[in-house]
């Protein structure tokens, strides 16, 4: 493997420390991105919601029942509440 420079270190290690805000982030958008998509795009949407939500570790049971509604209301709900707005 090829020695890495101090910068792309520092690029790597600020990512794993900021990867929850990211992910957030990332899920916020796709919010936005799921009331608007239909079809196909609409599924392949909610495959990536799916994934954000696991490296979030998101209980199994309530990823299941977010994605399995198909209502992107639940989802930034959710959002909202790991965001620490939640209630």
């Amino acid at each position: 493997m090829a020695k890495r420079s101090n910068y792309q270190q520092r690029v790597i290690r600020d990512y794993y420390k900021n990867r929850e805000t990211l992910m957030l982030q990332r899920l916020g958008e796709l919010v936005t991105e799921l009331y608007l998509a239909e079809g196909k795009r609409r599924g392949q949407l909610w495959k990536r919601a799916r994934q954000a939500l696991e490296n979030l570790q998101v209980p199994p049971r309530r990823i299941e029942h977010v994605v399995s509604s198909d209502n992107p209301v639940r989802l930034a709900e959710l959002v909202r509440e790991l965001q620490g707005g939640g209630q």
